[in-house]
């Protein structure tokens, strides 16, 4: 999996892991694959979201690994009852998803790889093109 027990420990302490994962391994492995989907749906378009998820150790963005962290106990702590500690939860969430959103509007370009075309060229991030719209001047 692209986030281990260690990379948790930034995001939040072993005691309150051990609650909202609720010591149960297949939980804690299905709430990394839904995170790692959510943030690909983001990187997809422009970011080779293949090479991202698949590295390992000291080959990962420590940035992705952080929110891939926050979004699976995001998911994760909504099973909780009374929803405990749901605040912070859902603030780091949103932070997660704003950046996601920032680097989905090429605002934000992070050091991941790009998608490649056929030619192995890289995608080109932020730019789009486009034309104005046709005038019609009837007088």
């Amino acid at each position: 999996m692209f986030i281990d027990k260690e990379d948790y420990k930034v995001v939040i302490g072993d005691a309150a892991f051990k609650v909202i994962s609720q010591a149960d391994p297949d939980t804690v492995a299905n709430a990394e694959f839904e995170a790692v989907e959510e943030m690909s749906g983001y990187l997809r378009p422009v970011y080779d979201t293949e090479a991202i998820f698949s590295a390992t150790g000291n080959a990962r963005n420590r940035l992705v690994v952080m929110y891939t962290a926050d979004i699976a106990l995001y998911h994760l702590s909504a099973a909780l009852p009374q929803k405990m500690g749901a605040e912070i939860r859902k603030e780091r969430y949103d932070r997660a998803i704003k950046w996601l959103e920032g680097v989905q509007a090429g605002r934000i370009v992070p050091d991941l790889p790009l998608i490649e075309d056929t030619d192995g060229n890289g995608a080109a991030v932020g730019t789009s093109w486009h034309s104005a719209s046709k005038l019609n001047h009837d007088w």
